[in-house]
């Protein structure tokens, strides 16, 4: 008979030590199985970094950073992805990325955050004589394997704008979350928003012609139409709110600015002036501004981008050398009107618009060729560059001036919502205004008869002011509106419309 508390015979202890040690060794044979398990799960979630490129490679020649005029204003740069040559031309070779970082550090240029690039679109104030915003759409894995070790290298910072539907998705195309947190954790990076879902291409009528859902009405096949407006508004803010959530439910900041899909322009979409006025506003209900490859109206960061939440950016592929990434950076660096030093002797400072493109500014100055099938000749100057003029002047002389068959014009606050047009001709000189909703006026005055005449436009944002061979000829009032709502530059243009070879020219031209 066995007391309570005495130890049990050997007999029942067996059956137990070895149930023990079936347990022992099934542990031990599953160890194995579930290290690698959990490291698989974890590289997929976390993938190996590459090194960054040597010191010695190049991926083209760098370039002369002296050559980089300084501004005030940062310059917005737009990658997609950086991984091995031969992919998309969106992809970035590692190499070249490397060259072009350091063709910008060698030129002076320092990274901003997304909060450093908000702050100067909220208060204008310069956050150094050179600075860039490099921004990445989409969310690609090679911002974690690629980007980053190179950014690392060089100390510099960058945002990735973020599919957050796709996070985690299509392994190993896009990020996970966990590469997202470690990003940030980093300091290196901040994230923002590129939708949920609706980076996509979706039919938008009964052909199936697709276009951008993000900025499309898009054709609904059970019900054969397309949708309404409210429908869409209601689609694309739900997206919107839902982008948002999810950053700010993996700890991130709450985005503060948004890049559109595919870059498309709302005046080639099916939204009509109305619904993309709505789509403006839903988008700066939610965010400072808007970036974007290609907008009508060139916005670099500046007053005026900050005025219509709307930002240009320079698009950087896989044959961006860093030599020719500098020479884009130093075209787009504003100017002030003071800097415009001879301007028809640069022609590279000028851009030819319409069917005349093959022409070349030589047209405006006589010197050719002039075009062919088309009567009429217009060229911007540094349109990019100049996007934030509110206050000079244009002085020009133009020459061959006859008969009602040719002219000779100037544009000033040339992209803006409010432009005026001036067109000199033998006898007679006018200027013409226009809003954003077409509404303009026309007002003219006569000239003495002379095949050459000297205009002035004064420019400010109170007025724009037209004199002609030194008399006051026009003048037209801002009624009201904000300095930036009309801030342009210039374009100047020749017409010959009449059967006689000769063309108008411009002999000279000054800007104050």
């Amino acid at each position: 008979m066995r007391h309570h508390g005495s130890p049990p015979d050997q007999g029942a202890r067996r059956p137990l030590l070895r149930a023990a040690l079936g347990v022992l060794a099934l542990a031990v044979l599953a160890l194995p199985f579930t290290v690698a398990w959990q490291y698989d799960t974890f590289r997929r979630t976390v993938a190996q970094q590459a090194p960054a490129p040597g010191a010695d490679a190049r991926g083209g020649a760098m370039g002369s950073g002296a050559a980089v005029p300084a501004g005030g204003a940062p310059a917005v740069l737009a990658y997609h992805d950086i991984g091995p040559a031969g992919r998309s031309r969106y992809t970035v070779a590692p190499e070249r990325f490397d060259a072009q970082l350091r063709a910008l550090d060698a030129a002076g240029y320092r990274t901003l955050s997304t909060r450093e690039f908000t702050d100067f679109l909220r208060t204008g104030r310069s956050p150094g004589p050179r600075s860039v915003y490099l921004t990445f759409d989409d969310g690609t894995h090679g911002l974690w394997v690629h980007a980053d070790p190179i950014l690392a290298r060089h100390r510099m910072k960058a945002a990735a704008y973020l599919i957050t539907g796709q996070v985690d998705t299509h392994r190993p195309y896009y990020l996970s979350w966990h590469e997202v947190e470690r990003m940030a954790e980093s300091g290196r990076w901040d994230f923002q928003a590129h939708t949920h879902l609706s980076h996509d291409r979706a039919a938008v009528d009964a052909a199936g012609h697709e276009r951008s859902a993000f900025t499309n009405r898009i054709w609904l096949a059970e019900e054969g139409r397309v949708e309404t407006r409210d429908e869409y508004l209601r689609r694309v803010a739900a997206d919107l709110d839902r982008s948002v959530r999810d950053l700010t439910a993996h700890g991130l900041p709450e985005p503060r600015l948004f890049a559109y899909p595919f870059s498309e322009r709302l005046d080639d979409s099916n939204l009509g002036p109305r619904g993309a006025g709505m789509l403006r506003s839903l988008l700066r209900e939610r965010f400072t501004a808007a970036l974007t490859n290609n907008a009508r109206r060139p916005l670099p960061a500046g007053p005026r981008a900050a005025a219509a939440g709307l930002v240009q950016r320079l698009e950087v592929t896989r044959d961006t050398t860093p030599a020719a990434l500098l020479r884009e950076l130093a075209r787009r660096a504003p100017v002030a009107p003071s800097d415009a030093d001879r301007p028809l002797a640069h022609p590279e400072h000028w851009e030819v618009a319409g069917d005349a493109e093959r022409a070349g500014p030589g047209a405006l100055t006589g010197e050719g060729p002039h075009p062919r099938g088309t009567d009429h000749v217009s060229a911007a100057y540094r349109p990019v560059a100049t996007a934030d003029w509110t206050t000079y002047r244009v002085r020009a002389t133009a020459d061959g001036l006859h008969g009602t068959t040719n002219g000779v014009g100037i544009t000033v606050r040339s992209g803006s919502e409010h432009p005026v047009a001036v067109s000199v001709g033998r006898n007679t000189a006018s200027l013409t205004t226009r809003g954003p909703g077409g509404t303009g006026e026309r007002r003219s005055c006569r000239l003495d008869p002379a095949d050459r005449h000297e205009v002035t436009v004064s420019v400010s944002p109170e007025r724009v002011r037209v004199s002609v061979d030194g008399e006051p000829c026009v003048t037209v009032r801002a009624d009201g509106r904000r300095a930036a709502e009309g801030a342009g530059g210039f374009v100047l243009g020749v017409r010959n419309s009449g059967t006689d070879e000769q063309w108008p020219r411009f002999t000279s031209l000054t800007v104050q």
